[in-house]
């Protein structure tokens, strides 16, 4: 397989000659979305470099179809960022480390999700000031550490790596820098702590005549007017009974000692901006709310180039696809559709969710921090695809570490013209830009 497609072959982006602009390619990726949310989407995404990547997931699934490849299939993240991963509790109450995005999973090459990755290591170093080598470093950690821990998983017994999973109060003991530290335990401690009936409940909701009402807070949370309201809770009432039948029959009955009280659209993300999305106020009691979140699933930006999903419905891939990746995943995790066609996934909302304060990251952090993702990476493509294969091929020095370096600072390069190429679009009139305060 390395003659076939040698390991330094992956060291190389030069942008085709007929590569697509990447101002049409986001354009084409808001078709279907809801048109009045697309300025903020482009507004973000205008921020920085680092922003621009983060929606920019469509632009480099069709870079990375071009590129040498295995062939080795796994479940693929598909959006495989270092903003997209983070510690989330489980059903048994532990905080662990993992992907935490999966609005692209599908099954795919393994080196699209790990060169993604790297190259946003890269992007993340340079918007917080590090020099070229420690960006990089950061960048070539996380592949090592893939590296390594593919070879650990393919020894490991099946069902010692379907249970395994990254201990976030383990993980926080190895942070080197004492403040660090003590600021993880911190958030850790408040996530385990964090009470929806004492923090969310008064935050997001009122009660006025005697009806419990998700607080209006535009434009990024609010209610659909009159018409269009009735017509959208109508849909919704009947795609929560398919979303009910996708549970399993215990959490089905959980489920119904809840009793839907309000619901509001919630723009959400970067790359997710446009695509429907509510939130849910269930009540099961006087004193027993519950948040879901109802996102609109849409294609896979890998669907192109890998195929098209097994799933009829994109919210079932999207739920199927984080069940293979994680060892465990939110008791309420469903998929419904409506009888318009939109396919949706549903999960609990803020659920012990810990997100990497990436932008406060040093450079020893950034590389620690990058060997952690790498690990948890490692993990989710080693329970679905052939980790023996994937780690005989990566072998054991550091040829494919430094290849990918090589790449994620060639791509970050483009990923700066392309940014570029986004900002002079909205100057010119282009495309409409909302810029948040």
């Amino acid at each position: 397989m390395r003659l076939a497609v040698p390991l330094q072959s992956h060291a190389v982006w030069r942008a085709p000659k007929q590569r697509l602009d990447p101002v049409e390619q986001l354009v084409e990726s808001g078709v279907g979305r809801v048109p009045e949310l697309l300025p903020i989407r482009y507004g973000r995404m205008m921020q920085s470099p680092f922003a621009f990547y983060r929606g920019s997931a469509a632009i480099m699934a069709a870079d990375l179809a071009g590129l040498p490849s295995t062939g080795i299939m796994v479940q693929a993240c598909g959006d495989c960022h270092l903003l997209n991963f983070g510690c989330f509790g489980t059903p048994e109450r532990r905080l662990i480390f993992s992907i935490n995005d999966f609005d692209e999973t599908l099954p795919a090459t393994w080196e699209w999700d790990i060169k993604r990755l790297a190259t946003s290591f890269v992007i993340a170093g340079r918007h917080n000031g590090f020099t070229g080598r420690e960006a990089r470093d950061a960048a070539q950690a996380s592949v090592r550490s893939y590296r390594q821990r593919m070879r650990e998983f393919a020894k490991m017994r099946a069902l010692d790596l379907w249970y395994f999973k990254i201990d976030a109060d383990e993980l926080v003991e190895t942070i080197a820098d004492e403040t660090v530290r003590q600021r993880a335990k911190k958030r850790i401690a408040k996530a385990r702590d964090r009470d929806v009936l004492d923090e969310d409940f008064p935050e997001m909701v009122t009660f006025e005549g005697g009806v419990h009402r998700i607080r209006d807070n535009p434009p990024l949370i609010y209610h659909l007017q009159d018409e269009e309201s009735a017509v959208v809770e109508a849909r919704v009432h009947d795609a929560f009974a398919v979303y009910r039948a996708s549970l399993s029959d215990d959490r089905r009955l959980l489920l119904d000692r809840y009793e839907l009280k309000d619901m509001a659209m919630k723009v959400v993300g970067i790359g997710s901006v446009g695509n429907r999305c509510f939130i849910m106020l269930m009540m099961g009691g006087a004193e027993d709310p519950l948040f879901l979140q109802v996102k609109q699933a849409r294609a896979s930006v890998l669907e192109p180039y890998a195929g098209q999903s097994v799933y009829a419905n994109h919210g079932q891939r999207v739920a199927m696809g984080q069940r293979l990746m994680l060892s465990a995943t939110d008791i309420f995790l469903g998929w419904a559709e409506t009888d318009v066609g939109n396919h949706f996934y549903i999960r609990q909302m803020r659920d012990m969710k810990i997100k990497p304060m990436v932008e406060l990251f040093g450079p020893e952090i950034m590389l620690q921090y990058a060997e952690v993702c790498g690990w948890a990476l490692a993990s989710a493509h080693a329970r679905s695809g052939d980790a023996a294969k994937i780690a005989g091929y990566l072998g054991k020095r550091e040829d494919f570490d430094e290849a990918l370096a090589d790449f994620a600072e060639a791509y970050a390069d483009q990923n700066e013209q392309d940014h570029q190429a986004l900002v002079r679009a909205v100057r010119e009139g282009r495309i409409d830009a909302y810029l948040e305060h």
